[in-house]
């Protein structure tokens, strides 16, 4: 009963961040002034739904099982709906100019990564990095000539009041979905107030201006970030207190990568602590695994 509650609650979450992301993209090609093409996010969803059911497709067949997409049209829309907002960050969040093979290369990555780099839990074995972010930060390393969308992209087109309410609405909408569905305001509370600490210790420690180290906080794509890719259920803690150890070791490890001049930091700090805690389940699990362990006594020698 439990897990059938859990995968209804995933469920209403996923079709809401998808509803989200998609209005998102729409009014953002439309009206707020995205400067990708519409053959960016086409492709992203493209190659996301073609390797997620490729994917799948070869595991049950490996197996011996019925595919998780089959089972009708709702079953496959369900299926798709990681893929479908994988795809649309991807598309979104990526600056590949007018070039859309690095946006199939990034979309492989992020899908890929979730069938590819899994870690043992109680409950089997789960991912461990967000995917998108994954296939970003791999993307921005393999190809220096890729960037990140401009800050200014999700406003541009856009002032006076709306400049404020464009943001509220995306933080409303944010918290609403993850204190109802993810569970990760702790990650959240605890992500942005280490955000604004390292931003004031970098102002100390090196002589960083503070409007600058905070001015991240004010932008689209942090709010983005903070609540539609840090709080991933799947590649996050569940309980209240990792959430927050969780978040606050993005934020330090952010401000490090800032210090050491490290460009698109947000994205590179992530998967950092997300290698950090797939070590950590890998290395749970093996402690579990020796305690559970049956051990041979050894039979004292009998004398002549």
């Amino acid at each position: 009963m439990a897990v059938a509650w859990e995968n209804a609650i995933r469920l209403g979450g996923l079709r809401r961040f998808a509803i989200a992301i998609t209005i998102l993209n729409l009014l953002g090609h439309f009206y707020l002034g995205f400067e990708q093409s519409w053959a960016h996010p086409v492709t992203a969803l493209a190659t996301a739904y073609g390797v997620e059911l490729l994917l799948e497709w070869t595991a049950s067949r490996a197996a011996g099982n019925r595919p998780a997409y089959a089972g009708g049209l709702r079953t496959l829309v369900d299926f798709l709906l990681p893929a479908h907002i994988t795809g649309l960050a991807v598309g979104m969040l990526l600056y590949t100019n007018q070039r859309l093979w690095p946006v199939v290369f990034a979309t492989t990555v992020s899908i890929a990564s979730k069938a590819l780099l899994r870690a043992p839990t109680d409950r089997g074995s789960r991912h461990f990095f967000n995917p998108s972010n994954l296939g970003i930060s791999v993307t921005l390393l393999c190809f220096s000539w890729v960037g990140i969308t401009p800050p200014y992209m999700f406003t541009e087109h856009i002032d006076g009041a709306a400049d404020w309410i464009l943001p509220g609405i995306i933080i409303c909408t944010g918290t609403l979905l993850n204190g109802r569905f993810t569970h990760r305001l702790p990650l959240i509370g605890a992500w942005v107030a280490a955000f604004a600490l390292q931003a004031v210790l970098r102002h100390w420690l090196t002589d960083a201006s503070l409007a600058a180290a905070l001015s991240p906080m004010t932008g689209v794509t942090f709010i983005l970030f903070t609540f539609y890719m840090l709080t991933e259920p799947s590649t996050t803690p569940s309980q209240p207190r990792p959430q927050m150890v969780f978040g606050a070791a993005v934020a330090a490890c952010y401000g490090l990568l800032m210090a050491a001049h490290v460009v698109f930091g947000l994205f590179f700090a992530l998967c950092l602590v997300s290698v950090c805690r797939g070590v950590a389940l890998y290395a749970s699990a093996w402690d579990r695994q020796r305690a559970t362990k049956p051990h041979l006594a050894v039979a004292p020698a009998q004398g002549a």
